[in-house]
């Protein structure tokens, strides 16, 4: 008789590297097909087979869904402006459903009923990647360990001490213990001194991609952005893939200070959570975009997009990519942006983003009509009729308190 087959969402980290002797150890020594998806970031790859293998696992597989993250996932976001709660610009929340999703075709290729995942009951990602799982194939049965009462490990000292009884090293460094999430899009970071918020963060030991504001040149540097439709094309006047523009982005944010966001968050399952996100290259995405925005929409689109921004936004941090709601959202903002082409230049000084100068072939910025110099297209007459009919509400109001007075 075969055995059973489980695809782990695997990091290679403390987490997943116990999952691997646990689920074979209370799922009847099931095949534990480890899937690491690799959405940028980085050296944490290096190594992973090794490691998953020698702690019990049948094969792994690393994806490489790096580009497929930036299209499919960072560029619908950056169209639609979304941003969770004025800070968060959504990088771990964007990659999960894409790591999901290859879970799904991976467990289904295997033949394999369950998915199984590290992410603790506390925390967003449990229904990031389960709702995605939901969605794409109900069949599969999901193991949450974290959520079943024959986890007993409840602290990292324990599931160190775990390995160590299987003969499994882990080294850790103890010094430098943040939770982290690391992608191409940014970095995240949970942990230690930032448990409490009354504390400041420690950003000369915890910055991964760039440098606190301080520590920024003392000369500003201009950097220039193309867009078409929405989605980023160049830097500098250089074409590049996503990939190329994204981490191009990031060093040059990251050596200005760019994108370091300290937030108390809400998160999906009702609690608060203190955390600080590098994200410096989407910083300066984020706020080319709305340039040109501010250039091209019309302000009735401009207002809505606000609305529908809002409820993009929320669909995403809570995991819910693939469902009708998002994708006709993101249908809408795709509309939005087809007039969303053009240049943007900003200055980059010490954690700050200046504008300096934004071009359109479809800008609605009209010198004629905007200039102070009376031009042909204007007539001041013209705004006595408007006032009088858009202040007609107040006027009437008022006509009725003076009588009521009288």
């Amino acid at each position: 008789m075969s055995k059973e087959k489980i695809v782990l969402a695997y990091s290679g980290g403390l987490d997943t590297s116990c999952l691997i002797p646990w689920l074979k150890e209370n799922y009847n020594n099931a095949d534990i097909i480890a899937v690491c998806g690799n959405v940028g970031q980085g050296k944490e790859t290096d190594g992973l087979e090794e490691k998953a293998l020698k702690t019990g696992a049948s094969k792994l597989y690393i994806e490489d869904l790096t580009e497929e993250f930036i299209t499919d996932a960072v560029f619908p976001c950056v169209k639609a402006n979304a941003v969770y709660e004025g800070k968060y610009l959504l990088g771990t929340s964007m990659a999960r459903p894409i790591i999901a999703k290859r879970l799904v075709e991976i467990a289904q290729k295997e033949g394999a009923k369950y998915i199984a995942h590290g992410a603790t009951g506390k925390g967003n990602d449990q229904v990031r990647f389960e709702l995605t799982i939901k969605a794409l194939a109900p069949d599969i049965k999901i193991i949450a360990p974290w959520r079943l009462d024959t986890w007993k490990m409840s602290s990292r000292d324990d599931e160190i001490a775990y390995l160590a009884e299987r003969g499994i090293p882990f080294p850790v460094k103890k010094d430098d213990s943040y939770s982290r999430d690391r992608n191409i899009w940014h970095i995240s970071h949970e942990g230690l001194e930032l448990e409490d918020p009354a504390n400041e963060p420690n950003y000369e030991h915890l910055l991964k991609l760039g440098v606190s504001p301080e520590k920024a040149p003392n000369t500003p540097e201009y950097v220039t952005i193309d867009f078409e439709k929405g989605i980023p094309i160049k830097i500098n006047g250089e074409a590049m893939s996503p990939v190329k523009l994204v981490e191009t982005l990031n060093e040059i944010g990251g050596r200005n200070g760019i994108g370091i966001a300290d937030i108390c968050e809400n998160r999906v399952v009702g609690m608060k959570s203190r955390g600080v996100y590098e994200t410096p290259g989407g910083t300066i995405l984020y706020y080319a975009h709305r340039e040109l925005e501010y250039l091209t929409l019309d302000k009735q689109t401009q207002s809505w997009n606000e609305i529908n921004s809002n409820k993009f936004t929320e669909l995403v941090y809570s995991g819910e990519w693939y469902t009708p709601l998002r994708e006709s959202l993101s249908a809408y903002f795709d509309s939005v942006n087809e007039v969303v082409t053009g240049q943007v230049k900003l200055k980059l000084y010490k954690g700050n983003i200046i504008p300096a100068g934004s071009t359109s072939p479809y800008s609605l910025y009209n010198a004629s009509i905007a200039s102070f110099t009376t031009g042909e297209l204007y007539n001041h007459k013209d705004a006595d009729g408007f006032i009088n009919l858009f202040g007609l509400p107040l006027k009437v109001r008022a006509m009725m308190k003076q009588n009521l007075n009288k």
